[in-house]
């Protein structure tokens, strides 16, 4: 049984309930850029990539860096203007992570999000120095590319195995499975678990307090396994 120390937590979808706003943002963005909006279904799918990835994938027509960056752009003042009140942590997260760290797991995040958006809404919730180690996706690779795991994994000096990625995207499970780490799918955010068990993750939840229980299920079963190799 891998005995975890690492716990990895995608942020939009899966530590905050923004998903809604993103869409939302993505909507307005492509009427101010004058280009077809896309279906909700569309602009899920591509949240957890990099901005200008995203963009991309969901325009592959477009190929002027002018007209993406207006997208970007346009994406960005309009995301923030939604989120004039910050988006709401989901139900038992901080409850949650804060029974982590008693326990003794080092926490990190892992993100689509920029940098400045990031440290705007960890300054928000008062996490500046919360997580051991964030990292954000326009200061390494865009996710399904596991650099931004392994970073985390170099600053914690951990191995794969014992790290969990936490995450509501296929992006998310794909970056955890090209770093050789465990997922655990999350489908109360961007995707359906239905989409995302084909990832084949270790664990699937609906509600975050499903993961705490889990994991402290886990450790139980170790301790006990322990007193019995003593005995």
């Amino acid at each position: 049984m891998p005995d975890y120390q690492l716990l990895i937590f995608d942020w939009d979808g899966t530590l905050v309930d923004s998903i809604g706003r993103i869409v939302e943002a993505m909507h307005r963005a492509a009427d101010v850029a004058g280009v077809p909006r896309c279906s909700d279904g569309a602009v899920r799918g591509i949240i957890g990539l990099e901005l200008g990835v995203a963009i991309r994938t969901l325009y592959p027509e477009l190929d002027e860096a002018p007209r993406i960056e207006t997208i970007r752009r346009a994406y960005s003042e309009q995301y923030l203007a939604l989120e004039t009140e910050p988006s709401p942590l989901f139900e038992g997260v901080r409850e949650s992570l804060e029974v982590f760290r008693e326990q003794g797991y080092r926490l990190a995040v892992a993100t689509g999000k920029g940098r400045k958006g990031l440290h705007r809404v960890l300054a928000d919730k008062g996490w500046l120095d919360y997580f051991d180690i964030t990292r954000c996706a326009d200061e390494t690779a865009s996710k399904p590319d596991p650099l931004m795991l392994h970073e985390i994994l170099a600053h914690c000096r951990m191995l794969p195995e014992q790290a969990l990625m936490v995450g509501d995207s296929t992006f998310d499970l794909l970056m955890a499975r090209n770093a050789g780490m465990d997922a655990v799918a999350v489908g109360f955010g961007a995707q359906p678990l239905s989409v995302l068990r084909e990832c084949s993750p270790r664990l699937a939840i609906n509600e975050f307090n499903e993961l705490r229980a889990w994991l402290e299920g886990r450790h139980a079963q170790h301790l006990t396994g322990e007193r019995e190799h003593v005995g």
